[in-house]
């Protein structure tokens, strides 16, 4: 129950309140367990999840890591738990420019699922996203821009067209055509991220705040200054209120903000 209702808080955006619930069924679990039952590697997972929803990059790594070793003793190396875990430290260690051990973990992770789920199966676009966003990072566009349009791919055929995670990839892919300097391109995926992300999660969602960062910053490589500062403001707003003043994505908004005003 108390895993649950974290589930519900986080879904809300309460990152505290789920924080305290997931620490409170890892406590729980733990005592009724120990410290090596699969239970609690659901647990740890989850609780560096909203570690790293609220910025805490070092307390999520180590989270993923024990849910790994965890996962890896009970189920062995190449079942789906580790797939999953794998993705998740790889997402971690991405956000902290860990780039090689990122792509390692997507990688595993992207062999495992393959074998086990098939190469159409919405896992295994998850894991191809991931490793585009590393590619990309990397230096490798052409890699990225493939990895993320079959993730794409892979997702409108099992969601359809308006699913939060063909937003999310449709956002990525934006990214990559914008570093590409296919800005007319970027701009779509932007929009069309934003529209379906709006429709999912409502006007004022972190989610939101993404996609109108990164729309706001496009408008400024195109000239658009006015439509970048509304976009970027309205971003601020919805980070500042949903995530506090301190968190990395208001941090992140924040600096675009300054920069267009200087």
């Amino acid at each position: 129950m108390v895993n649950n209702l974290a589930g519900v808080l986080l879904a809300l955006g309460d990152l505290a309140g789920a924080k305290k619930s997931y620490e409170r069924a890892l406590e729980i679990d733990e005592k009724l367990y120990g410290p090596d039952h699969p239970n609690m590697a659901i647990r740890v997972n989850n609780l560096g999840f909203v570690l790293q929803d609220l910025g805490d990059l070092d307390g999520a790594k180590k989270s993923y890591e024990r849910a790994l070793e965890i996962d890896e003793k009970v189920y062995g190396p190449n079942h789906p738990n580790v797939a999953i875990i794998l993705n998740n430290l790889g997402r971690v260690m991405h956000e902290m420019s860990e780039l090689k051990g990122a792509k390692v973990c997507f990688e595993r992770g992207l062999e495992i699922d393959e074998k086990v789920l098939g190469p159409d199966h919405p896992n295994v676009a998850i894991r191809v996203n991931n490793l585009g966003l590393v590619l990309k990072d990397m230096g490798d566009l052409k890699g990225a821009k493939e990895h993320i349009e079959r993730a794409l791919e892979i997702n409108e055929k099992a969601y359809g067209p308006d699913h939060p995670n063909v937003a999310r990839d449709v956002n990525n892919l934006g990214g990559v055509l914008e570093n590409l300097g296919e800005l007319a391109g970027a701009k779509k995926s932007y929009e069309r991220a934003l529209e379906i992300d709006e429709k999912v999660y409502g006007p004022d969602h972190p989610e939101v705040a993404t996609d109108v960062n990164n729309l706001g910053m496009l408008l400024r490589d195109l000239g658009d200054l006015e439509g970048a500062r509304k976009n970027l403001e309205k971003a601020l707003d919805i980070c500042q209120s949903r995530l506090g003043e301190d968190h990395p994505l208001t941090l992140k908004v924040q600096n675009n903000l300054n920069s267009l005003r200087r």
